[in-house]
């Protein structure tokens, strides 16, 4: 253990100083106090998307993955949830991301648009990651900052009372700044994560029907992933993990449990599934690896709880392209 101790402070010593504000504004708003009390008003969120493939983007859910796939990549997706049920929310993600010259330093870029009913939603942030060898792997370390908007249009909506002004007019729009965490460790064999995606709250003042923010750290909502690579043979694969959503919010606590499954084929075919637990729906995955840089992928979620009296299930599609790649096909990346 002692040399794990002498190889950190060894790390930490070749930070410049503008590195090191950073490391240590990261630990202090892990363990930061409680902020401010809540006022009495009506709780303003637009939740985090739900998606099916995350795993080939993890930039999704932890800014520490910023750079670590060692290429410009981007990715894009596109989600309907819940088919079958009118004005069901669509989901739109656009990502980009890509390691520095000296390859410690990863940036990144996502953006993600939101339908359901009469309301639309944009989200947009950047992330930063800094890393240093840990191992046979390496620990990343990532801040994300940037904005939800939110608009909701209520003129579309069908009264009993004709002209209701109530919903004559739009509801004005919510914009909610904001920032996040994350700490990310890989290597060929293994990968862990835990990220916070929100440091801020907003409450919606009921006197004066302003938008408030403030921060508390029973707010906060803890997200984890992890899993690892079992070789069966060169031509197959087995890459099994989880995600878990833990809120430290007393009515939520446990709010997604995803366990997960891939068959690699040959490094060509991806065959998977999930058992999501939040909603119970069993996921189908195929993703196929066209070349080294491009991957296309289809996930279809099918539920058996209460909600598969009333919905088809939800369909995603993401494509992935990374730019000089450089890591040759002998040695692929799986994580």
């Amino acid at each position: 253990m002692s040399m794990f101790y002498i190889r950190i402070y060894g790390d930490l010593l070749r930070m410049n100083k503008i590195k090191l504000i950073f490391f240590f504004f990261f630990l202090s708003v892990f363990t930061s106090v409680p902020g401010q009390a809540i006022p009495d008003s009506t709780g303003v969120s637009l939740g985090y998307p739900v998606y099916s493939q995350y795993l080939q983007n993890g930039l999704l859910i932890n800014p520490a993955y910023a750079g670590s796939r060692g290429a410009l990549s981007a990715f894009l997706s596109y989600r309907m949830q819940w088919m079958g049920i009118p004005d069901a929310p669509v989901f739109q993600s656009v990502s980009l991301n890509a390691p520095m010259k000296n390859d410690k330093v990863g940036l990144g870029f996502m953006a993600q648009f939101m339908q359901f009913g009469f309301t639309k939603s944009q989200s947009i942030y950047a992330s930063y990651a800094y890393r240093i060898s840990l191992g046979n792997g390496k620990l990343s370390f990532g801040l994300k900052g940037g904005f939800d908007r939110s608009n909701t249009d209520y003129s579309g909506i069908l009264t009993t009372t004709k002209n209701d002004p109530v919903f004559t007019t739009n509801d004005k729009p919510y914009f909610l700044p904001n920032f996040g965490a994350g700490v990310y460790y890989f290597s060929d064999k293994l990968f862990g994560g835990i990220s916070i995606p929100a440091f801020l709250s907003y409450k919606k003042n009921t006197t004066t029907s302003s938008v408030e923010a403030h921060h508390s750290i029973n707010d906060y909502d803890f997200i984890f992933s992890g899993g690892g690579l079992i070789i069966i043979s060169q031509a197959l694969k087995f890459k099994p993990s989880l995600l878990i959503d833990y809120s430290l919010d007393k009515t939520k606590k446990l709010t997604q449990l995803d366990i997960n499954g891939n068959f690699i084929l040959g490094d060509l075919i991806w065959l998977g599934g999930s058992w999501r637990t939040s909603e119970q729906v069993v996921v189908g995955i195929v993703q196929v690896q066209l070349n080294p840089q491009l991957m296309f992928g289809f996930s279809y979620d099918y539920p058996v709880g209460r909600m598969s009296t009333y919905s088809k299930g939800s369909t995603e599609f993401i494509l992935r392209y990374e730019f000089g790649y450089k890591i040759s096909a002998s040695n692929p990346r799986y994580f």
